[in-house]
C-alpha cells in the first residue's frame, strides 16, 4: 500500500508540536530528520513514519490513551478546576482533531479512561449500545440488602426517567458495603442510578477496568499510548 504524503510543517501542527506558521523556527531549534537526514524545508511531502524529532518518532497519527484517572480531576475541555488533560503533554491539547475523552468519570471518580482523537471509535466505545464492558470497586453509603445482585442480574431493573431496563449486570460482593460490578452499558451516571434505585448511596467509586484495558499497573495520574483499534 502506497504511503500518503504530507508537509512536514502539517504534520508537526497537525500532531500538536506547532503552528503550521511556527514550523521554520521548529525546524532551527529542533533536529528534524527525514531518513536519518536533517531537513530544514517545511513544504517537503514525506510519510508519518520517516520522520524523527531529535531521535524519536512522530506521534501516532491517531492517539488512542489509558489514563489512570486521579480523583479531582475533569473530564472536559472547558469546565473550571484541574481538567484530564493537563495531565498530558501540552502538545497532545493541541492535536487536530481534538483529543476527547471516551465518556466521562465525574471529578470524585478514579481509575480507567481512555482518551482518543478519533471520532469514530470514540463514538463506537461510548455509545450506550457498545457492550464494552466495564468493571467498578463501588463502594457503599449502607449495607447491602441482599437481593441487589440478583436484581442486577436479572436485566429487569429499570432506571427513574429511562424507558428500557438495563442489561443483566454482575456483582461481586467483597464486604457488606463494597461489591465489584461489572456493566456493559454506558448510561449517564449507570453505577450511581443503579445502587439509587435500591436505596443505598455510591460513596467511592474506582473503575478497574474499560474493555480490555485495566489500570493495575498505572499510579494514580499516569497515563499509556496504546496500539490505536481495540
Amino acid at each position: 500500500m502506497k504511503k500518503s504524503l504530507k508537509r512536514i510543517d502539517a504534520h508537526l501542527s497537525s500532531l500538536g508540536y506547532c503552528s503550521r506558521s511556527e514550523a521554520k523556527q521548529f525546524l532551527k531549534r529542533f533536529k528534524v530528520c527525514v531518513d536519518g537526514v536533517r531537513v530544514f524545508d517545511v513544504s517537503k511531502k514525506v510519510p508519518h513514519d520517516v520522520v524523527r524529532i531529535e531521535g524519536e518518532p512522530l506521534d501516532p497519527e491517531a492517539l488512542l490513551i489509558l489514563m489512570h484517572k486521579p480523583s479531582g480531576v475533569i473530564c472536559s475541555h472547558d469546565d473550571a478546576g484541574v481538567l484530564i488533560y493537563s495531565l498530558l503533554p501540552e502538545r497532545f491539547g493541541r492535536r487536530n482533531p481534538k483529543l476527547s475523552t471516551v465518556g466521562r468519570l465525574d471529578a470524585d471518580t478514579t481509575g480507567a479512561i481512555l482518551l482518543t482523537d478519533n471520532g469514530t471509535l470514540n463514538h463506537q466505545l461510548s455509545s450506550p449500545k457498545s457492550d464494552v464492558t466495564k468493571v467498578y470497586e463501588v463502594t457503599l453509603a449502607q449495607a447491602l440488602r441482599g437481593d441487589e445482585a440478583a436484581l442486577f442480574a436479572s436485566g429487569t431493573l429499570m432506571l427513574n426517567g429511562e424507558s428500557k431496563p438495563l442489561q443483566p449486570a454482575h456483582m461481586e460482593v467483597m464486604s457488606s458495603t463494597q461489591v465489584r460490578l461489572e456493566i456493559s452499558e454506558g448510561r449517564y451516571h449507570q453505577v450511581k442510578r443503579m445502587f439509587g434505585a435500591v436505596g443505598n448511596k455510591v460513596v467511592a467509586l474506582h473503575r478497574v477496568r474499560f474493555g480490555v484495558y485495566d489500570v493495575e499497573d498505572l499510579g494514580l495520574g499516569e497515563y499509556r499510548v496504546l496500539d490505536f483499534g481495540v
